[in-house]
């Protein structure tokens, strides 16, 4: 741990309002104030180390509204690594709130003192606003040194001060401490806090364990207590911050919530500072005379303050509390949440709009009530207006408001209202925001075939933040630039895939973004109880729901609330054969609550299209741990009970497709559009060439796949190119051509298997079985994980090009050392039925396999080949009916089945099934020419 992390953590940590602030304008060098006392003795440790930390001291002093803070810190410098991180100290603090005071800095090394500051090492300061990016500036400055001297095995001692006044509290201190708590080892550890008797400051621990009680010793009070504290309690991820905070102290001299209010409501006050014939003053007239209602003024004052003025918070000169004005805020036209309020309050009241600021907690409002009364509860603040008796809240430093967001509700738990009669904390009652975070309609042209890509027209609206992000990135990227943001959103929204024509257009009206793009994303479409089903997703899919709260000390934690949002989904699908026979599964309609979430949806399926529409709004509201495990169940329902969309048996498939039909798909000629568009607004990118490869190896067009891959190889050659390369060489009979691309495959990894078990295939089919083996003989001779997989595969090479007999024999060994694998069993079985070689043990080893096996298609086609090989043609084509009825693109098993029916003189049916398996596999005679058969 670096030197003062922990006195820097003792800010917390700021969204707009920091917390506590700390300063000085230089570093002063001083003894330590008469009031530290000496530090905790550290135990003495036999035979162990020290922990990196050997001593950990805050002393901590109320002085009227000043608050002292001094830290003593020992650091042992246990390892190279340690030392280059404990060799650069940095001490931050700002200079309009106190000094930055060094007590003394010294290497403990055996028993030698080594004072560094006697030997005139000195901190430099710099200023380094490292919340840029934040859009902060915070005027901290930060006092650096390289440590010199400093070697493995020193102890580095530091001791310091910082002192803090901060005049917008108006005589009050506050302060929020981290306490140092187990897991984390320190040597010595305490917390001492003192303040004179009679002005008696209020504090709390907000940890468990503390043992401390309040001791006056002189004109002071004091409280002690050791750190650290016992390890917190394990509590699930996703409890709300109230019960997941970390251990804290808290000290402030405010009397009550309404203490706090009543002082900063000044700070909001808003008489004068709108001047007639102002900027400002024109301003509202203006907004005054294009709206009639206080609501539409309200929301245009809104618009202002959102849309011309940036946000940037301010903290130097006194700014962590204090807005700056609405005049300089105007003039800058930049300004904080404080500004931006300030800003905004004044125009409401101008406009005769009640209106008042309230702050918040924005990350841990829900904790606000157990803190102790002092502005640290707090990190942001915004305005609560009041038209018609109707609350609305209304945040400057938002995006994009328009009128039809006025009555949304942030999710920020409790607020404080400023008021100079003073206020309490109020909890915000959330509810389903008016417009969606996102909206995206997908039209998908799924007509040709249901296992062909999705060819879409995605349009995605995006609302507040997003739309906001969106116009920035808009606005500084070029066009490349441009189409990688809208392929990366909109693969978010409805899958990978590819795109073009992407546009990104601001709606001015709206504040809203639009995204439009054509893609081709892969088929939704998958296989189950030997049936096409298309998932239909939507936002309720995304919803997950499973909080575990097994521990007994467990029962009683609800669940944290989800941000206020919503996301909706507009579907539409092209069917084919204009949607003949195609069902709904699930429920199609829905208006449901589900763990703080409202759904609704409708599902239509009429006129060869199926639309569904879906909204899912989160509601900001904990789930209590009373309805944990109901909604659990409730959520696990209603996704269950998504809508399926359920194919007919014969339904459009790829290989179904003639020359004719491909040319004349609407959705063939959509994806090839997106594809050519793709690749033409990068040339240079190699996805797109190798997607339309993919596609047109897909639907048989093996020349067309030839030219991109082509391309592919030429710039970015790999073993999965060449390999995907030598499969298309095969399928268009150019045996040669397929060989080298697998003997190129190879040399890029000798050692891969499935490069070798290639090469040595296409060997074999070439001519050379000998040299197919020698490539496996050599990976089996090595050993090692891939000894097994060349055995099977040397194995199999035999039984399809050459001694059938010596192939078994190789089964049976490798049998003999794993009984009862399935996979083993198959591929004897296989061999003896292609060979017509013991039909009688074949039999049973493909029923063994079977059995055994959870994935039985590959068994059961085995087992057909020895059924037609006995002649019992009806076994064969139930176990080939039960193949195809699961995978109907198997083109070994199509083949067979049509040399069944030939044999059952079901001629017309033969000549369907085989026309079919050719066009999955336009080389499959040749296969099964090397098995006798002449079809």
């Amino acid at each position: 741990m670096k030197p003062f992390v922990m006195a820097r953590a003792a800010a917390m940590a700021a969204v707009c309002i920091p917390a506590l602030a700390w300063a000085s304008d230089t570093p002063l060098y001083q003894p330590a104030p008469a009031w530290v006392i000496a530090p905790p003795a550290v135990p003495a440790t036999a035979g162990e180390e020290l922990p990196p930390i050997v001593l950990l001291d805050f002393q901590k002093r109320i002085e009227g509204d000043r608050l002292w803070s001094y830290v003593h810190q020992q650091t042992r410098i246990a390892s190279s690594e340690m030392l280059s991180q404990a060799a650069t100290l940095t001490l931050p603090w700002a200079p309009d709130k106190g000094d930055l005071i060094v007590h003394g800095l010294t290497i403990l090394r055996g028993d030698q003192r080594i004072d560094l500051l006697a030997k005139g090492q000195k901190f430099v300061v710099l200023r380094r606003e490292q919340s840029l990016e934040q859009r902060e500036l915070t005027g901290i400055l930060t006092a650096t040194m390289a440590v010199e001297g400093l070697e493995v095995g020193d102890i580095l001692d530091m001791r310091f001060s910082v002192t803090g006044r901060d005049a917008a509290l108006r005589g009050r201190v506050q302060d929020v401490i981290p306490l140092v708590a187990a897991p984390m080892r320190i040597g010595a550890g305490r917390v001492r806090y003192s303040w004179p008797k009679g002005s008696q400051p209020k504090y709390r621990f907000l940890a468990e364990g503390v043992q401390a009680t309040p001791v006056t010793k002189g004109d002071f009070t004091e409280l002690s207590f050791a750190l650290p504290l016992a390890k917190p309690k394990d509590m699930p991820e996703d409890a709300p911050s109230r019960f997941r905070h970390p251990p804290l102290m808290e000290v402030a001299s405010f009397a009550d919530w309404a203490d706090v209010s009543k002082t900063f409501a000044t700070l909001y006050r808003t008489d004068g500072l709108v001047t007639g014939g102002g900027p400002i003053a024109a301003e509202v007239a203006a907004i005054m005379k294009a709206e009639a209602t206080p609501i539409g003024r309200a929301q245009r004052a809104l618009e202002v303050v959102q849309d011309k003025i940036r946000y940037l918070a301010v903290g130097m000169d006194g700014g962590n509390y204090v807005p700056q004005t609405p005049a300089k805020t105007w003039e800058v036209r930049y300004g904080d949440c404080k500004a931006k309020t300030l800003l905004l309050l004044a125009m409401l009241r101008e406009m005769g709009i009640e209106a008042e600021p309230v702050i918040a907690s924005v990350g841990m409002g829900d904790f606000v009530p157990e803190r102790l009364p002092s502005a640290a509860a707090f990190n942001h603040v915004f305005v609560r207006a009041t038209i018609g008796g109707e609350t609305l809240w209304l945040d400057g430093t938002g995006s994009n408001a328009r009128i039809a967001d006025i009555h949304d509700t942030p999710g920020v738990g409790y607020v404080l209202p400023l008021r100079v009669a003073g206020a309490e904390p109020i909890r915000i009652e959330t509810h389903a925001n008016a417009r969606p975070f996102a909206s995206v309609t997908v039209e998908a042209d799924e007509s040709g075939a249901v296992d062909l890509p999705s060819a879409v027209q995605v349009t995605l609206v995006a609302h507040g933040v997003m739309a906001a992000q969106l116009r920035a990135a808009k606005s500084q990227m070029g066009a490349k630039e441009q189409r990688e943001l809208i392929s990366t959103i909109l693969q978010q929204a409805v899958g990978e895939g590819q795109f073009a024509d992407g546009t990104i257009t601001p709606d001015p009206v709206s504040g809203d973004v639009v995204v439009r793009a054509a893609g081709v994303v892969g088929t939704k479409w998958a296989m189950e109880d030997r049936r096409r089903k298309r998932a239909l997703g939507g936002p309720l899919s995304d919803l997950t729901f499973a909080p575990d709260r097994s521990r007994p000390d467990w029962n009683g934690i609800p669940v944290v609330a989800p941000p206020v949002f919503g996301v909706e989904r507009h579907l539409r699908v092209r069917l084919p054969d204009a949607g003949r026979g195609f069902t709904l599964d699930g429920t199609a309609d829905t208006d449901q609550r589900l763990a703080g979430h409202v759904v609704k949806r409708t599902t239509r399926l009429t006129n060869g299209t199926l639309a569904m529409d879906e909204r899912m709004d989160a509601l900001g509201i904990e789930v209590p741990a009373a309805r944990i495990a109901g909604e659990r169940d409730a959520v696990a329902t209603a996704t269950a009970n998504i809508p399926r969309l359920i194919a007919p048996a014969d339904t459009p498939r790829r290989w179904t497709l003639d020359a004719a039909t491909v040319a004349q798909s609407s959705q063939i000629k959509a994806i090839r559009s997106v594809y050519g568009k793709a690749i033409a607004d990068d040339p240079d990118e190699m996805s797109g060439y190798l997607s339309r490869a993919n596609f047109e190896s897909g639907v048989g067009n093996y020349r067309g796949a030839l030219a991109d891959l082509d391309r592919v190889i030429a710039k970015e050659p790999s073993i999965e190119m060449y390999l995907q390369r030598a499969y298309v060489h095969d399928m268009l009979g150019d045996r040669a051509k397929a060989l080298a691309d697998a003997d190129s495959a190879r040399q890029l990894d000798p050692s891969n298997q499935g490069a070798t078990a290639r090469l040595a295939w296409l060997k074999a089919e070439n001519g050379d079985l000998p040299g197919g083996v020698a490539l496996l003989d050599q990976r089996i001779a090595l050993g090692g994980e891939q000894k097994r997989a060349a055995r099977q595969d040397k194995a199999a090479l035999i039984g399809e090009f050459g001694d059938a007999a010596e192939a078994v024999k190789l089964y049976d060994a490798m049998i003999a050392e794993k009984p009862g694998s399935p996979n083993l069993l198959n591929g004897r079985c296989w061999i003896k039925g292609t060979r017509s070689l013991m039909l009688d043990t074949a039999l049973k080893d493909c029923t063994s396999a079977i059995e055994l096996s959870d994935s039985t298609l590959a068994a059961l086609d085995s087992r057909a080949m020895v059924w037609y090989r006995m002649g019992r043609y009806p076994e064969a084509l139930a176990d080939l009916d039960a193949v195809l009825a699961a995978e109907p693109d198997m083109a070994g098993s199509r083949y067979l089945r049509a040399a069944v029916l030939k044999a059952m003189k079901r001629d017309a049916d033969a000549v369907a099934d085989l026309a079919m398996a050719r066009r999955v596999a336009p080389q499959i005679d040749r296969q099964y020419a090397r098995f006798g058969f002449k079809m």
